[in-house]
């Protein structure tokens, strides 16, 4: 078959487990929001479970970059589809808590394991446009994100969000026929080497990186998972729950609008400007943005929507940071991998606890402490600085 074959099947995949990775990310809140009620869940737990998740996904990140490398693409994106379907119909029929956490890792795992797999297959599929795939693939990841809240609203109205996630365990079935059935590339995951970790942790810039993609991550993992619940525990002029709901999912989705904005613009400023600048620019946007949304939370809480825009652009530019400083691509990514999910995980676990000690509004703040200590950041950050630049 021919390559071109190849790399239509490859494409098909990475929109598809992109477009379900965007939509399951910024569900959690709306979902974990419903589980609260159903299955009992205190705030601290709330925090636990979104620990659980990312801590999976960064296992997943390391083990399975690994293991593409050894084993090839077709495999390791089989695998991932099949934990990723365990995960979510084990967190659909979950009886308990308990049970529900168990599976909440397995999913993390899941998604991990087929993010790093689909990213994969851009430099095999498509070596020479690596960049316009991987800002397609953000615009489709985008799209599952603004799709998602909508669709989930709609599905509460008559049904349990335990169907939503059985109904993705069914359709990764599909997936995992689709990908055995085609003629797929070869792709390998650019190699992880652990030695390779040394100088970069050396260096001054990479730790700054570090540092910031930890607050960064942490700052946007908080926002989607405690949103739901710190807008719905907000008078809002004695709205009802459902209308809260609504305006939860539709500012959600807005929110998700502005982010595939900010991402295909800043992928048009890179040829102008460098990343130093689209970093700090886009840091002070994001603290700006949410402290002046908290100001006018109740009035007019459509302004969190807002964030999108400034949040869009600071993973995949610090991302691209870290790259460009590296000598060792694959491994420089594994440990911004690992940066994001520890920042992630410990995050949410913060924020779980600061809403049961402070309530939700008083958790839901911390996301400014980490976006404000994240911009602080920024400043030391200079690839010119760099004890290993190319």
């Amino acid at each position: 078959m021919s390559t071109k074959g190849k790399s239509i099947h490859a494409l098909v995949i990475l929109m598809f487990t992109q477009f379900i990775s965007g939509g399951v990310t910024n569900t959690k809140g709306i979902v974990l929001d419903q589980v609260e009620k159903d299955l009992g869940l205190d705030m601290s737990q709330f925090g636990l479970v979104v620990f659980i998740f990312q801590l999976g996904f960064t296992l997943a990140s390391l083990l399975i970059g690994y293991y593409t490398d050894k084993k090839g693409l077709r495999i390791m994106t089989i695998i991932g589809s099949i934990v990723m379907g365990i995960g979510f119909l084990g967190t659909g029929i979950a009886p308990n808590i308990t049970f529900f956490l168990g599976f909440y890792m397995i999913v993390g795992f899941g998604l991990g394991s087929l993010g790093v797999a689909s990213n994969a297959i851009i430099p095999s599929a498509y070596p020479d446009k690596q960049n316009r795939m991987f800002n397609l693939a953000m615009g489709v990841y985008g799209l599952g994100m603004v799709v998602f809240p909508q669709f989930l609203n709609f599905m509460f109205q008559f049904a349990s969000w335990r169907y939503f996630y059985i109904g993705i365990a069914a359709s990764l079935i599909a997936v995992i026929i689709y990908v055995t059935s085609t003629n797929f590339p070869d792709g390998r995951a650019e190699k992880i080497d652990i030695k390779a970790f040394i100088p970069m942790l050396k260096d001054a810039q990479f730790v700054f990186l570090m540092v910031f993609l930890m607050l960064e991550v942490s700052a946007e993992v908080s926002f989607m998972n405690f949103f739901p619940s710190y807008l719905k525990s907000l008078d809002l002029g004695g709205m009802s729950t459902a209308d809260k709901e609504a305006m939860v999912a539709g500012i959600l989705s807005l929110f998700s609008v502005f982010f595939m904005i900010g991402r295909l613009g800043v992928a048009y400023l890179t040829n102008w400007l460098n990343e130093r600048i689209i970093l700090i620019v886009f840091s002070l946007g994001s603290v700006v943005m949410i402290g002046i949304s908290f100001l006018f939370a109740n009035s007019f809480p459509w302004l969190f929507a807002g964030a999108g825009f400034f949040f869009s652009t600071l993973f995949p530019t610090g991302t691209a940071f870290g790259t460009s400083i590296s000598k060792a691509g694959g491994s420089a990514l594994g440990l911004i991998y690992i940066a994001a999910g520890i920042g992630g995980g410990i995050a949410g676990y913060i924020v779980g606890i600061a809403s049961e000690m402070f309530g939700k509004t008083g958790g839901f703040s911390v996301v400014l402490i980490f976006l404000a200590l994240m911009t602080l950041t920024t400043f030391f950050m200079d690839t010119n600085k760099s004890n290993q630049a190319k």
